[in-house]
């Protein structure tokens, strides 16, 4: 069973929902159905749900790990739990449901292949409910699972379940989610979440955990553009190896193999790759999003920053970039403000050009005219960059279509881009 999930897919997925939908108890039944979590946790969280006087065990306390959040009973931070079955390897980013920590949903999500939306079955589609899957839709995540919940509290009935489905399958035909499928559960009670439900024999689609270890996610990754941004050149001037000069990073994009015809940015100075090697050994081919040290037939001068494409496949060298951003501080921002930026492995000061227009979350519309953006607000801004930078649009290319912005003096993250293609107008 061991080697089963040593060579099984990882699935990322996050969780999404208003506050008090359950998602911490959702994850908690997860893993305590699984048989993913040890036996002194699960006598903590037991001991703990005593003492607050449940008649129940309190399965959200799994996940909620600040005292803050415990003692209020909601998700402020975001909890990453790792857990496996023998089909897949999954990492969970179970992130807050409430409207002031959205910037923390938008960093849980940013790297997921799927998303939970969690719906309470007696509130209905609520504002959060748009964020979230705005979010998710904006994020480009492929897959979502709509999950009806609580409906142990509405007598699992059909026709609540069939009402809510059909409220977001109307909101969401204005989103880009390719794959949305829906399941009616109840977290608490256990139904349909591992195991299927007794109390509902009119749902005949399969449970949360069977949808999670099923849903294909290898064409989730760009394998046609090749990009590797390099983060450090190893030379280590030993002995043994006195000429190696190898580079070291992420392949965000293609297949990358020995013999291959590369071009590097910014130089446009040209080469053949004289082997790919993951480990310190020597591998056939190299994809996203694998971790490699490639090195080539002759010696270029590369450093940080620089990008590894093919000839005839190159991204945008730009200096000028769109982004659909994510604000994140509690100080606005305004036009003409200096912001450090990070994309892939460049680092560079940029200015903010224009503040185009703001995005209102519940209904899609744009609201044009603004002179600044607050926290937590999603907005398209155009900004200038004090050297050119190798993109691609996020709709693409996750990777080489993000960007990260940063207050210089305080170093703290400010804001998450994707970097939109000019000819769209989204």
């Amino acid at each position: 069973m061991t080697m089963e999930v040593q060579n099984t897919q990882l699935l990322r997925f996050t969780t999404a929902g208003s506050v008090d939908d359950g998602k911490s108890t959702l994850i908690g039944r997860l893993l305590y159905d699984s048989k993913s979590i040890f036996q002194d946790q699960l006598d903590a969280v037991e001991k703990s749900s005593q003492i607050k006087g449940f008649d129940y065990v309190d399965l959200s306390l799994l996940t909620d790990g600040l005292k803050s959040e415990r003692e209020q009973g909601i998700t402020i931070d975001v909890a990453y739990r790792y857990f496996a079955t023998p089909k897949r390897k999954f990492i969970i980013a179970d992130t807050p449901g409430h409207i002031q920590y959205t910037r923390n949903m938008v960093t849980g999500a940013s790297t997921a292949n799927l998303a939970i939306i969690l719906i309470d079955a007696r509130k209905g589609i609520l504002e959060q409910t748009h964020r979230h899957a705005f979010i998710a839709s904006l994020l480009q995540i492929p897959h979502a699972i709509v999950c009806v919940n609580k409906m142990d509290l509405v007598d699992y009935k059909q026709d609540v379940y069939d009402k809510i489905v059909e409220e977001f399958k109307e909101f969401s035909s204005k989103l880009n989610i390719k794959d949305v499928q829906f399941i009616p559960i109840s977290a608490l009670a256990g139904d349909n979440v591992v195991n299927r439900s007794e109390n509902m024999p009119w749902y005949e689609g399969s449970t949360l955990m069977y949808q999670l270890e099923h849903v294909h996610i290898a064409s989730d990754y760009n394998h046609v553009d090749c990009r590797f941004p390099i983060q450090s050149v190893i030379r280590p001037h030993t002995l043994e190896f006195q000429d190696y000069r190898g580079y070291a990073g992420r392949i965000d994009g293609g297949v990358f193999k020995a013999g291959d015809k590369i071009k590097v940015l910014p130089s446009g100075f040209t080469s053949t790759i004289k082997s790919v090697e993951l480990n310190g050994e020597e591998i056939e081919e190299a994809f996203s999003p694998m971790s490699v040290t490639m090195r080539l037939n002759d010696e270029i001068d590369i450093s940080r920053g620089d990008m590894i494409v093919r000839e005839n496949n190159t991204p945008e060298v730009t200096q000028d970039i769109d982004i659909l951003v994510t604000w994140m501080s509690e100080k606005p921002l305004q036009s003409r403000t200096k912001v450090f930026v990070k994309h892939t492995t460049n680092e560079c000061i940029s200015m903010v050009k224009e503040i185009k227009y703001k995005v209102d979350i519940n209904t899609l519309h744009r609201i044009e005219d603004v002179n600044q953006i607050e926290m937590n607000d999603i907005a398209r801004i155009s900004i200038r960059a004090s050297k050119p930078l190798f993109v691609d649009a996020y709709e693409r290319n996750r990777y080489t279509g993000s960007v990260i912005l940063i207050d210089e003096q305080t170093n703290e993250t400010i804001g998450a881009g994707m970097i939109v293609n000019h000819n769209t107008s989204a």
